[in-house]
């Protein structure tokens, strides 16, 4: 069976054996493109020539299709199918709070007001975090802290009171590529939607409100039951790079051959197009070194806390011990005592 090449849908990608020739007949294209590994390489050719779909998941091909900015309507698009309600983007707020240097791991991060006063944080992350209830809280209490402050600043300029009923919700939304193993264990569900609750039905508005979407778990029920709706096609042209699966997409939804044109578009200069492979090559690098960390650091966590275990037992033991040569060194002593 003849595999589907991308050609078919986009003319403008070029031939293997084009590629290669530009790339040996210019010296700096040359280098660059052997100081790659065998499979970077290859990689770059299939997604240059269709052998391969183009990743989303890379910074330069998201921002070029998803810019909230240029392409605010595709961002709404998005946002409305997540969060089951239509929405329109205000404005693009400043991202400027992030507490560390975790945006290593990150390849889009964007926060926006929406019409009514609601916040969207959508994040991605091509390797998930460690401990990502605690990291997602925070990030939702910085941003509620953030619009507390603005709204109150906006208040006292209109010559206006503050009240809390001007704080309006908070969605954090994140999509893993590699989900952290809590997820591992509930398959064939990839979006889970939380929001604080209590057990006695208390009907209380709470403004923060979750959202996560492990990708790879996606990917299983994407290949077991192809695409049933337009969330599933968007985060199979998030995902996806097979082009059965890209030609299927498109032909499902004609709304996406668009955005796939658009990056194959770079593909006409490959002066940048390699500029933007060799920085998406190195954030890889940095974001794997990372990760190593972080797991790293979870097992040295993991290790103490059983030590710990391991000490208390211990120490355990020796206060019993100790508790049974008292008794024995008692009942010596009367032995001793009746003896005489």
């Amino acid at each position: 069976m003849k595999k589907t090449n991308l050609r078919q849908y986009f003319p403008i990608l070029r031939t293997r054996a084009d590629i290669l020739a530009e790339i040996g007949g210019k010296p700096h294209l040359d280098a660059i493109f052997k100081s790659w590994k065998k499979e970077q390489q290859e990689e770059f050719l299939d997604f240059c020539s269709g052998a391969k779909g183009c990743k989303m998941m890379y910074d330069t091909f998201f921002k070029k299709v998803m810019d909230p900015v240029k392409n605010r309507d595709r961002l709404e698009r998005f946002l409305s199918i997540v969060l089951k309600k239509k929405v329109r983007i205000l404005q693009v707020l400043p991202n400027e709070s992030r507490m560390t240097a975790e945006d290593s791991l990150l390849i889009m991060d964007i926060v926006v007001e929406l019409e009514d006063g609601s916040i969207a944080n959508v994040e991605m992350q091509k390797i998930g975090y460690a401990f990502p209830g605690q990291r997602t809280s925070c990030y939702s209490a910085d941003l509620l802290l953030r619009q507390y402050q603005r709204v109150k600043i906006n208040m006292k300029s209109k010559g206006k009171a503050f009240s809390y009923q001007h704080i309006k919700d908070v969605y954090t939304i994140i999509l893993f590529d590699k989900s952290p193993q809590e997820f591992k264990g509930i398959p064939n569900q990839y979006i889970h939607r939380g929001s604080v609750c209590f057990d006695t039905k208390l009907q209380i508005h709470m403004p923060q409100e979750f959202i996560y979407i492990p990708l790879d778990i996606f990917r299983e029920v994407l290949h077991n039951n192809g695409i049933v709706n337009e969330l599933e096609a968007w985060l199979t042209f998030l995902c996806e790079d097979e082009p059965e699966i890209i030609g299927g997409l498109i032909q499902q939804y004609p709304y996406f051959r668009e955005l796939y044109h658009e990056v194959y578009k770079l593909c006409e200069n490959l002066e940048d197009i390699m500029g933007y492979f060799s920085e998406a090559l190195q954030e890889m690098d940095r974001n794997t070194v990372q990760y190593m960390i972080e797991e790293q650091q979870a097992k040295i966590e993991e290790n103490q806390a059983e030590l710990s275990l391991k000490d208390a037992k211990i120490e355990e033991q020796q206060t019993e011990l100790a508790r049974k040569d008292a008794k024995i060194a008692e009942l010596e002593r009367l032995l001793a005592v009746a003896g005489k």
